[in-house]
């Protein structure tokens, strides 16, 4: 059972401001990606082919330390903070890895919602999160939350 997915990426002029800086609204288009990574990990998809399951964000929010500017490597550390019946909240944890030592710049959290799409109207229902995935996906202890790590 998965409770916690790394990536690293390098932050992209495109990801930055005029400054330099990449923008705040990039941390959550990381986030993302980090989570459909994770999904991919446990050999799902977020949104398979064909599929009227959906998993629509309910919360999201970023605290920011530190900037993030171009051509920064940063690792990107999802942490499932909460497994309920029909939603998970996850971590996210941004260490910047090109300074020594590597440090914490941001935290982020993102609540998805498990639904189903109906086919004639599109209208979303929570439902349990599928058995398959539930059963590959675990909440992280709680000392894996320390930035330090």
């Amino acid at each position: 059972m998965a409770c916690e997915f790394k990536l690293t990426r390098q932050v992209e002029f495109s990801d930055t401001d005029m400054a330099g800086i990449m923008h705040f609204s990039n941390f959550f288009r990381f986030m993302e990606a980090v989570e459909h990574a994770f999904f991919r990990s446990l050999g799902t998809s977020i949104h398979a082919a064909g599929s009227e399951l959906g998993w629509p964000r309910v919360h999201a929010d970023c605290d920011f330390k530190d900037p993030l500017r171009f051509e920064d490597l940063v690792e990107i550390r999802l942490l499932v903070r909460e497994k309920r019946k029909k939603s998970i909240v996850y971590t996210f944890i941004f260490r910047k890895l090109n300074v020594q030592p590597a440090r914490e710049v941001a935290r982020g959290t993102l609540a998805v919602s498990c639904v189903k799409r109906d086919k004639r109207g599109g209208k979303m229902k929570g439902i349990p999160i599928p058995k398959a995935i539930a059963d590959e996906i675990e909440v992280a202890p709680g000392e894996l939350f320390d930035s330090r790590l």
